[in-house]
């Protein structure tokens, strides 16, 4: 906003320290003549055996005390300005790197040297907001290019087959239906993952009690035909873990996770374990697959947009490399937090912590429902269930 000119915080100083010092000498000043008049007598011989009276005494303290004051004046207004000028440099660096950043270059920072004060720690402050928003800022370009590069490869596929269509009538329109139908599919699945991944960072979500130990079992019900198809055994173990969130949210994380642990697993023979837990101030949902070795730095960018553990190679049920993405959005907006490490066998461990809501009489009082359920293909090539220690 336009503002209109006014003196500058140096000069606003400069005159505060001269007017101070000013105010400190006349007060003294005063002090002084005071004495002379309480306890000088008028009668008081002076120099030379002269005799000088209050009027006297007064023509001559006063010229005295005028070039005192001038002293002080000067004194306060040149030391004023070289004080101030020391004490506001770090606020001018300060200011012209807001100006700097303001231009659009976040990689700037200030780095004031020195012990702490207030202009430091509002420096360092200042030098960590530019780190959070040059790390954002990249982000959201890397998402912009990944996600336009995404949903091109299916538009560009549409119009191939659109384009073959048309030059060759005799074509089999039902592969070419189908094809079309698979790649539309594919684009509505990577547009709802894009509005997914952006919705939870801009609205609070709704509270409501959710069990995750059910939400587990939900997702491995929802996703046991892709399992038996891959032949993965899921198996959810753990005890009733309750937390306050949004249940559709929460039930899309498990879903994601479990899909995601499906889909990167062995060839054959892939196990994946899903497993609930309270801690005294935190519910934990932590979900294990078998596969191969992953090295640290590859599983330090899986949760990023688009970054997939096996590559860009994709089949049928890969997705668009969203899942982990999206896990971490949602475990963010429910103040949680997701932990990727690899196992060292091969594999993930995926850790969703979340805060436990206040405990009450009844409520995860840590009463263990292991029901050791687990579901895959049996020897016969069946797909199996095996509940045979309880159910919830």
């Amino acid at each position: 906003m336009d503002r209109a000119p006014g003196l500058t915080v140096r000069i606003k100083l400069t005159l505060s320290y001269a007017g101070f010092l000013m105010l400190a000498g006349a007060l003294l000043l005063t002090a002084v003549w005071m004495f002379l008049l309480r306890y000088v007598p008028d009668g008081w011989p002076g120099l030379l055996g002269v005799t000088p009276n209050r009027y006297l005494l007064l023509v001559t303290f006063a010229p005295a005390a005028a070039v005192v004051l001038v002293f002080l004046l000067v004194f306060g207004l040149v030391g004023g300005w070289i004080l101030a000028g020391r004490m506001l440099a770090p606020l001018t660096r300060i200011t012209d790197a807001t100006r700097v950043a303001a231009s659009g270059s976040l990689s700037h920072r200030i780095h004031l040297e020195g012990r702490g004060d207030e202009f430091r720690e509002l420096a360092d402050a200042f030098d960590a907001m530019l780190a959070r928003l040059e790390a954002h800022v990249a982000e959201q370009q890397r998402f912009a290019a990944n996600a336009s590069h995404e949903l091109r490869t299916p538009l560009a596929i549409s119009q191939s087959l659109l384009d073959v269509a048309r030059s060759d009538p005799a074509h089999d329109h039902g592969e070419l239906v189908g094809r079309l139908h698979a790649v539309n599919a594919r684009a509505i699945a990577l547009t709802e993952a894009l509005l997914l991944l952006s919705r939870p960072h801009q609205e609070s979500v709704a509270r409501e009690p959710v069990d995750l130990s059910l939400l587990g079992e939900e997702a491995a019900e929802t996703l046991l035909p892709l399992a038996e198809k891959r032949g993965v055994t899921i198996e959810t173990s753990g005890e009733i873990t309750m937390v306050g969130g949004s249940h559709a949210l929460l039930l899309q994380m498990t879903t994601n996770l479990l899909h995601n642990a499906i889909v990167h697993n062995l060839p054959e023979r892939g196990s994946v374990r899903v497993t609930t837990s309270v801690r005294p101030e935190t519910a934990v949902l932590t979900v294990e697959n078998s596969g191969e070795r992953l090295s640290p730095e590859l599983v330090s960018t899986l949760t990023e947009p688009f970054q997939r553990g096996t590559g860009r190679v994709r089949d049928d049920h890969t997705g668009v490399g969203l899942g982990l993405a999206i896990v971490k959005r949602i475990t963010q907006v429910h103040g949680g937090f997701l932990t990727v490490v690899p196992r060292p066998a091969g594999g993930l461990r995926v850790v969703v912590e979340l805060p436990a809501p206040p405990s009450k009489a009844g409520e995860q009082s840590g009463t263990r429902i292991d029901t050791g359920q687990q579901r895959g293909i049996g020897p016969d090539g069946e797909p199996w269930i095996d509940a045979a220690r309880g159910d919830r």
